[in-house]
């Protein structure tokens, strides 16, 4: 056999083994994602395969401890000296605050560390958050209902004992939709910052007309009785009952929508309902698509005489059997959702806080939504949560 032919032989034979091996490194990565970090909004996982001189490096970043060790795992069944490169979140250089608490009365998260990137979700005054990344100044972020994104500013960082002593002291909540803190117990002072509804503050002390508040940042302020209440009575007199769900809702009627927003400055159609339900001392997923799988489901058959106030509705797109190339629209989607309030009505964002009706016959019938409705769910029931914290 010719030796320039053979040199082509086995040059073929060896790029067929390295796209071999790079195919399944990378089915070994999609596997673990899939177990371990499917929902990239709450999971960070990246990886990657690189060759170094003679050396086989995995780098990446991830949030799941049991996915990194999987990826090892398997990754060594192909690679077995392979260098491991992976950063566990929270990165090693923060030290120890990796916890922090928002001290701008909303806080704003987005999708990658710079001011032009995607808004995708909001953290309001006093709510804690895991800290678990920096870049540039911008911090990674999680907050409790699992969400990750970057901040610039807005979060106080801490170690666990200082969050400890922070919360610790007496705190109290802001139940006005909007509200402002003043340097001094008079609304002719100063202002210190703007203020919205669920917003937590720690008490100092009272005084005629006021409380005196601390921030996270250390800053005092005052704030009208009138505009709060202290943390343990609010906890103390939460309704839980569809009703009440409904009066709080009618709160925010008329709130522009605003992508990625979850206060009272502005609300995608997920916030809305998230902003409501904290008012009642439940934590909801962040998105639509997520807080439909949380709850007992109600109705998925148009039957609207099982629904009652206080019920999520949700709305999208169904599954599609009959798709014929895979992926192509053969998964339901869920999109958008609204509060039940009674009489085949419910209260939703878009565009802004408003009230309409499934009802055809209604003048408040919003065909759009009433043609893509999927399924109801509900929260409380006999004023006890079902399927949330």
């Amino acid at each position: 056999m010719n030796k320039d032919i053979l040199i082509l032989i086995l040059l073929i034979f060896s790029i067929q083994g390295c796209m071999d091996q790079k195919n399944d490194v990378e089915q070994v990565i999609r596997e673990v994602q899939e177990k371990y970090a499917p929902d990239k909004r709450v999971e960070v996982f990246n990886a990657e395969l690189l060759h170094k001189d003679k050396s086989v490096v995995v780098k990446g970043e991830t949030t799941s401890r049991e996915a990194h060790e999987a990826l090892l795992s398997e990754l060594r069944k192909i690679y077995p000296e392979i260098e491991d490169s992976v950063r566990l979140l929270p990165d090693i250089s923060l030290g120890e605050k990796t916890v922090g608490v928002i001290y701008n009365s909303t806080g704003t998260l987005r999708s990658a560390p710079r001011y032009n990137a995607e808004l995708v979700s909001q953290a309001l005054l006093g709510t804690t958050v895991k800290i678990l990344d920096e870049k540039r100044g911008w911090l990674r972020v999680q907050t409790p209902d699992g969400y990750i994104g970057w901040m610039m500013g807005s979060v106080k960082p801490m170690t666990q004992k200082e969050l400890d002593e922070y919360d610790n002291q007496q705190k109290i909540i802001v139940t006005s939709t909007f509200a402002n803190s003043y340097e001094k117990d008079s609304d002719k002072s100063l202002p210190v910052s703007d203020l919205v509804i669920g917003n937590i503050l720690n008490l100092k002390s009272e005084t005629a007309g006021y409380y005196e508040v601390t921030y996270p940042d250390g800053r005092i302020a005052f704030i009208k009785l009138t505009d709060a209440v202290k943390l343990t009575d609010w906890q103390d007199n939460i309704e839980l009952t569809g009703e009440s769900i409904v009066s709080t809702a009618y709160k925010f009627k008329g709130i522009p929508y605003l992508w990625g927003g979850t206060s009272s400055k502005g609300l995608d159609c997920s916030g809305f309902t998230k902003s409501v339900y904290f008012m009642h001392g439940i934590i909801l997923a962040r998105d639509a698509s997520q807080q439909v799988k949380q709850g007992e489901l109600v109705d998925s058959e148009r039957d609207f005489s099982k629904l009652v106030p206080g019920d999520l509705i949700f709305f999208g797109s169904r599954a599609n059997s009959s798709a014929v190339v895979e992926g192509e629209n053969n998964q339901e989607r869920v999109v958008h959702v609204g509060i039940y309030i009674g009489n085949n009505h419910f209260i939703h964002a878009s565009d802004n806080i408003h009230i309409s009706s499934l009802n055809p016959e209604d003048a408040l019938y919003d065909q759009f939504n009433a043609d893509r409705y999927l399924r109801t769910k509900r929260y409380i029931v006999d004023g006890k949560t079902v399927n949330v914290n």
